[in-house]
């Protein structure tokens, strides 16, 4: 899948069929949309095209209002949300920079400039909900009229329903706040997960020791950076951890800011990998793009008083996250 950051890219394709949507998470209902919109580009002989927005509309506006707190929890990264794309047969992706240039844009701008100039549109395929333009001015009576005056043609696509309940980036986000992995991996099609690159971290793991296998390495850690102020999920979580070895390996997880280590108040994925693969070595993990999925919630995060108390409280996640992979197979 190609990416482009802005419009003015020569090689955005010369036509296409078109969704647009922020895609938090790609759950079930985005997935949907998805397989129609590539079907309408395949029979159209055009590029299947999202084009998003980064950052989160509604984190520019909570920003904007001073009111960080009216922002959503992000599900995915970037990086993740482009992936899952990529994996439902989408062709290309544009992100447009949301600021107060583009929400000021009048509906009628947005359609000439981005749809019609900047993408070339012959297709446009909307949720039941969509709204665009300043003051979210436009809805689908209006695309639908400039369409016909465009040359592009608009679809609208009803809500994915499952089990009766509608599915949305805002139930996912439920399921992940609530703990509930189970549900949140029904709403997605597939386990919960983050990827990113390892990091170096403050390698307080090795110091820290461990009473159980490994003792001699301490809680070895990988570190991934989770790019947004407010996951979707946090906490303890038990993990597995795919592109370290030939198979995945089982984790026990933090997700979030380290209380008891004061870390600047940046969102990491903090994982401990119950068995090291001896192969690895010490410092062959920094460096490799690994995905962890999030299988299962132990608890919140914690503070503890000290390093000692902290090493315990691993050592018993470790020793629950071992009890859970026993008893799930």
């Amino acid at each position: 899948m190609r990416v482009f950051h802005g419009l003015h890219h020569r090689d955005i394709a010369p036509a296409c069929a078109l969704t647009i949507g922020n895609f938090d998470g790609v759950h079930r209902g985005h997935q949907a949309m998805l397989a129609l919109l590539t079907n309408e580009a395949r029979h159209r002989g055009v590029a299947s095209t999202v084009l998003s927005f980064e950052p989160h509309p509604r984190d520019f506006f909570a920003r904007k209002a001073g009111k960080p707190e009216l922002a959503p929890a992000r599900i995915a990264t970037l990086r993740d949300k482009l992936a899952e794309l990529e994996r439902c047969g989408v062709e290309q992706c544009v992100v447009l920079r949301f600021d107060e240039r583009f929400a000021a844009q009048s509906p009628q701008a947005f359609i000439d400039d981005v749809l019609v100039r900047g993408l070339h549109t012959k297709y446009v395929l909307v949720g039941d909900d969509f709204r665009f333009g300043a003051r979210r001015a436009g809805d689908y009576a209006m695309l639908d009229v400039a369409g016909d005056a465009a040359g592009f043609d608009v679809a609208r696509m009803n809500s994915y329903e499952v089990h009766g309940v509608r599915v949305s980036s805002s139930e996912v986000r439920a399921a992940l706040a609530g703990g509930d992995m189970s549900r949140a991996a029904a709403l997605l099609g597939r386990p919960y997960s983050i990827s990113g690159h390892v990091i170096h971290g403050r390698k307080l793991g090795r110091t820290l020791g461990e009473s159980g296998p490994g003792a001699a390495d301490g809680f070895r850690t990988l570190n991934l950076r989770f790019h947004h102020p407010k996951p979707a999920a946090m906490g303890i979580f038990v993990v597995r951890v795919h592109g370290l070895a030939t198979q995945a390996l089982p984790g026990v997880a933090s997700l979030g800011v380290r209380p008891t280590i004061e870390d600047g108040g940046r969102v990491l994925l903090e994982v401990h990998c119950l068995d090291w693969p001896a192969p690895l070595g010490a410092e062959s993990g920094y460096g490799r793009l690994v995905k962890v999925e999030l299988l299962h919630k132990l608890h919140d995060e914690l503070r503890y008083e000290g390093l000692e108390a902290l090493r315990a409280g691993i050592d018993a996640d470790s020793e629950r996250a071992r009890s859970w992979f026993a008893s799930h197979g």
